[in-house]
């Protein structure tokens, strides 16, 4: 009998998780869920985390070590950059597009929007003292944070992700420029690791089905009851929206344009990664699947996944970029009188895609970096406590559509430089 493939055993957990978190809800016993069963949810998110960075230090180093060639790092790197801000900045503006179409703001009335202002103010607040502590830093501030002065200490934080990705490329290209009899021992080690490391990856996943019910119990038991959620049911759908316009339209043409990938052979690579991104609301905990799932299964060369996924799982927010703009406009649409005029909305999009850069790939950090954007566009950031509500599950939403992106992007990146293989020749890990 064929075994079920990992999409199908997470779909399940998921499901799972779901009935019984509601079941559990229903009769009480939230803090049986919480204290018995959320737990298991949580070691499995630190699984992933915890082999996050080794596995970009270890395949990233392998990848360009096998470039051989410091002018394909540039073309690589240069492709890459290119195509994550060009879909940041198309998921930006389908953003505003649906947002001055539908216009979500007119469907929360006035006591809806004093009862979320004042249930939620504390933490907008917080918020707000976040973004303020990161405009107070120096315009340069973003490249001083690139470089570690201490790479071991880098190691240790999934939030300097970028520093370890620095330091590895130095490292990549020092192999590069010595005598291959002296780098190739040094490679040879890296290699055999990235395989260790490949191996771990698949055992973590034999718990995922068993992870991914744990966080779905725990999210139904957490979820709070509020009245005036349904105030904000059209604001929540238009962001819906947007992110499976991108996801379902937007990028299967990408990828049928740029690398001529079929839709359903793309969704069939990923999708045991889109539900984890889903779980864990984190593109650097679903990295390590990611990373098999579009080498393994989609046929993205390690040379180009190694250096496109970490970068991707950093700096590309397509997700957070649409829901950033959707949620300015909500918010302005609601607390102002007056529309925005062109040229704020033209600067929403060149501040969204600037701020999703500065994203990290953890839960809710979006939702500061909107602060960011409300202030540039005069919008009041106070307004940000409106959209608290139901920012968990829309956070879970937007981060599936991340990780579609960086999939997107990384197959289309090797398809230019000729390293996007047939997958029916790669073997498969389910």
């Amino acid at each position: 009998m064929k075994e079920l493939a990992l999409h199908w055993k997470i779909l399940i957990g998921m499901i799972l998780g779901l009935l019984f978190g509601y079941v559990m809800k229903a009769m009480g016993l939230q803090d049986a869920v919480v204290d018995w069963i959320k737990p298991f949810g949580t070691i499995f998110i630190n699984m992933l985390k915890m082999i996050a960075v080794p596995l970009v230090a270890v395949s990233l180093i392998v990848g360009l070590a096998d470039l051989k060639d410091i002018s394909k790092l540039s073309k690589l790197g240069g492709r890459t950059i290119l195509f994550y801000l060009f879909t940041t900045a198309c998921a930006v503006s389908l953003g505003l597009l649906l947002a001055n179409f539908i216009k979500p703001g007119r469907f929360i009335n006035e006591v809806s929007r004093e009862r979320l202002l004042a249930g939620f103010a504390g933490q907008a607040d917080e918020k707000i003292k976040l973004a303020e502590a990161t405009k107070n830093q120096g315009p340069l501030q973003p490249i001083v944070d690139l470089v570690p002065d201490n790479f071991f200490g880098a190691l240790t934080d999934n939030g300097s992700l970028l520093q370890v990705i620095f330091f590895v490329i130095l490292v990549g290209i020092g192999l590069i420029m010595v005598d291959e009899r002296k780098s190739k021992p040094v490679v040879d080690f890296f290699k055999g690791l990235n395989d260790v490391i490949l191996k771990v990856i698949d055992i973590v996943m034999l718990f995922s089905p068993i992870g991914v019910f744990a966080l779905m119990a725990a999210l139904i038991v957490e979820i709070p009851d509020y009245s005036t959620l349904g105030a904000l049911g059209i604001y929540g759908l238009t962001v819906v929206l947007g992110l499976l316009l991108l996801m379902f339209a937007f990028y299967p043409t990408v990828l049928y344009v740029f690398a001529k990938v079929k839709p359903g052979r793309f969704f069939n690579a990923i999708s045991p990664a889109q539900l984890l991104a889903f779980s864990t609301s984190s593109s650097a905990a679903t990295l390590p699947v990611t990373m098999e799932r579009v080498t393994d299964h989609l046929g993205v060369d390690d040379e180009v996944s190694s250096f496109v996924l970490p970068l991707g799982a950093t700096i590309n927010m397509d997700g957070t970029a649409l829901y950033q703009a959707v949620a300015a406009i909500f918010i302005a649409q609601a607390m102002l009188p007056e529309a925005l005029g062109l040229e704020t909305q033209l600067m929403i999009i060149l501040t969204t895609v600037l701020a999703s850069i500065g994203t990290a790939a953890v839960p809710s950090a979006g939702i500061v970096m909107l602060v960011i954007v409300l202030g540039q566009a005069g919008i009041p950031e106070a307004g940000l406590a409106l959209i608290f509500a139901i920012d968990r599950p829309l956070d879970m939403c937007r981060t599936v559509t991340n990780v579609t992106s960086d999939a997107t992007v990384a197959a289309v990146v090797a398809k230019s430089v000729g390293l996007l293989h047939d997958p029916d020749r790669i073997e498969k890990h389910d």
